[in-house]
């Protein structure tokens, strides 16, 4: 490292958290953006970066570059096209989010955006990531990309198309109001009440759940609030430990059976209804996940 090495240590860490939540919404999952987050310290550490001007935008090139590897990479080694997959979670608990995961979230991105943007080529999804949530010129996406910057524009504004196109809508502000909702669904799935559920759900409630290779049978995705609320009844044990929880920003819960999470639920609550429902139930995945912060 040069000689100014606590300057760079410094300089780091004040960015870490906005490199975390750009890598998180690049790729998806806590764990390849925690370790695109390091390989740009181990890039950075030998770098000399006693001319950089800027180490923040430096940074943000860097781990960009580091996560549009990954998806390119993970593109080569699809030989068929994904199933359903959902992005990682951010899970935190019901009172509020922690100042690490405020800045995770920053900006509000749900699990539903990240099901938008798994299915945007890798160059669209820097270019949107980049610029539309955290402001980066187009000039500085360009060279990322190998593209002039009017390109890139281009990118972000397909991204942008597809993004709108899927009606991915913010939940209702009220945390209080979202959690009562929730709250009256899984009451009604307790009692067994097909009626009930019915009415917490919107009409064309959307139902996404991922059970990943060790639950193949539990992935699927649902839609109409007479269909989710049949499967709900299908597969809700009412002697599972529900805990309340946020699911990135949102009312959400883990489920819990003799001490394992079997189960994280978001929840996306609109004028008192809700209207979408994101399952993780993947064994392999929330094993991998720290929930520690709910005990």
């Amino acid at each position: 490292m040069p000689g100014d090495s606590d300057w760079l240590v410094e300089g780091f860490e004040e960015n870490r958290g906005r490199l975390r939540a750009v890598a998180y919404r690049m790729l998806g999952s806590l764990a390849e953006a925690d370790d695109a987050v390091q390989d740009t310290w181990l890039r950075l550490s030998r770098s000399d970066a006693s001319e950089v001007e800027n180490l923040g935008a430096w940074l943000t090139t860097i781990v960009a570059r580091v996560c549009l590897n990954v998806l390119r990479a993970r593109n080569a080694r699809r030989e068929e096209p994904l199933d359903l997959h959902l992005p990682d979670p951010v899970v935190g608990r019901a009172d509020g989010p922690n100042p690490e995961e405020q800045a995770l979230l920053a900006d509000s991105v749900g699990l539903a955006l990240h099901v938008v943007l798994d299915t945007l080529a890798p160059a669209e999804r820097l270019a949107f990531v980049l610029h539309d949530m955290f402001g980066v010129p187009f000039e500085e996406i360009a060279p990322m990309v190998g593209r002039s910057p009017a390109a890139a524009r281009q990118l972000a504004s397909r991204a942008r198309r597809r993004v709108r196109g899927a009606d991915v809508r913010a939940p209702d502000p009220d945390l209080g109001r979202q959690r009562e909702v929730v709250d009256a669904f899984f009451a009604a799935a307790n009692r067994g009440d097909f009626d009930a559920l019915v009415a917490v759900l919107d009409p064309d409630v959307l139902l996404r759940s991922d059970g990943g290779t060790g639950q193949p049978d539990v992935s699927m995705v649902l839609r109409g609030s007479a269909a989710v609320a049949g499967q709900t009844l299908r597969v809700h044990q009412p002697f599972a430990l529900v805990r309340p929880a946020l699911v990135n920003g949102a009312a959400g819960a883990v489920a819990i059976i003799a001490g394992r999470p079997v189960a994280i639920v978001g929840f996306t609550v609109r004028d008192g209804r809700i209207t979408e429902i994101n399952v993780l139930a993947d064994p392999d995945r929330l094993g991998r996940l720290d929930l520690a912060i709910l005990d």
